[in-house]
């Protein structure tokens, strides 16, 4: 099968090449050429899928996976450059597309956000902004593929070539061990998934031609901060290595939030969009591997030679954690 990635060189993308690849597949990869290391084995196309996509002119595939569409012009952008020449299309969505989660447990038609953009507007994407652009960019791409379309809502992805830095942090920091400044409510609902397990899982669901929705999340609920934390710990920390739990309105009151504490809403609310049931992935053949394998992979990752120079560097430095944990021992 002849597949083409759009953003395919980081993290997710160049999981989804891997894997792709290793199915025997022909992959060519949309991006911008600012770094190649990301996809070996795979043809390069260089453009900026905002400006012009010319490069893509007489080209064919069989299947088109976007994985970086942030506002829904772009979607209609790459329509117009592929035409009827990109086969079955995938999109990289996220659970992010939900409305407030009333309860855990909740599949693939609950309740979405309001969408924005489809005037074609590009407000900057932040964190008010990003799910109401991706609902915007599924909506965009069901009109322009309508029964050929897959749709991906992954939770928070983890793994090696994180370059968020968002679920490394917690790596790095456990691997440290010591006492570890635990942020918030120890059973706020958590879910994640390992770029590996969802770029096999895209990979499968394009060979079968598929055009569902899904949520490629795990576990399945209940799953809390305190489970990840606890599991990441007996896989990389040193003997010893305690976790101190500090309430978010104390956090919040001593000036910290997610930017320091990644993964952490900064609020004790449970968050039950990090609790969507992964029945349908899992029928579909989902399979995750245990969070022990991911934790231990990504160290490596972090300490190896192949960790990306460009990774950003989030979390708590260690001397404010420091101080922290001594004034909320004093308080």
């Amino acid at each position: 099968m002849r597949i083409l990635v759009i953003g395919g060189t980081r993290f997710v993308g160049r999981h989804i090449v891997a894997a792709a690849l290793a199915e025997g597949h022909s992959v060519t990869v949309l991006h911008r050429g600012v770094d190649c290391a990301g996809a070996p084995g795979a043809e390069h196309l260089h453009a900026d899928r905002d400006g012009d996509l010319g490069v893509l002119a007489g080209r064919q595939w069989d299947a088109t996976i976007d994985v970086c569409a942030y506002w829904p012009r772009q979607v209609h952008h790459l329509a117009d450059a592929l035409g009827e020449r990109g086969g079955h299309h995938v999109l990289i969505s996220t659970v992010s597309v939900y409305a407030d989660a009333p309860e855990p447990g909740l599949d693939e038609q609950a309740t979405l956000l309001h969408p924005i953009g489809l005037d074609g507007d590009a407000p900057p994407v932040d964190a008010t902004t990003y799910g109401p652009l991706k609902v915007g960019c599924e909506q965009a791409a069901q009109r322009r593929y309508g029964g050929g379309l897959l749709v991906i809502r992954p939770t928070y992805i983890v793994g090696p070539h994180d370059h968020t830095g968002r679920f490394t942090y917690w790596v790095e920091r456990a691997a440290r061990g010591g006492t570890v400044l635990a942020p918030g409510n120890p059973e706020a609902p958590m879910q994640y998934i390992d770029a590996r397990d969802l770029a096999a899982f895209v990979v499968a669901r394009v060979d079968a031609g598929d055009d569902d929705v899904y949520h490629v999340v795990h576990p399945d609920p209940p799953f809390s901060m305190a489970d990840l934390l606890a599991e990441v710990g007996a896989a990389v920390a040193p003997e010893g290595t305690h976790l101190e739990w500090v309430p978010s309105d104390w956090l919040v009151e001593h000036g910290i939030g997610p930017a320091h504490l990644p993964l952490w809403p900064a609020s004790d609310d449970p968050e039950f969009v990090l609790a969507m049931d992964p029945a349908r992935a899992i029928a579909a053949g989902l399979r995750a591997r245990p969070l022990a394998q991911t934790a231990r992979d990504t160290l490596d990752w972090v300490r190896g030679s192949h960790a990306e120079p460009g990774r950003r560097r989030v979390g708590l430095d260690p001397g404010r954690e420091a101080d922290l944990l001594s004034a909320w021992q004093r308080r």
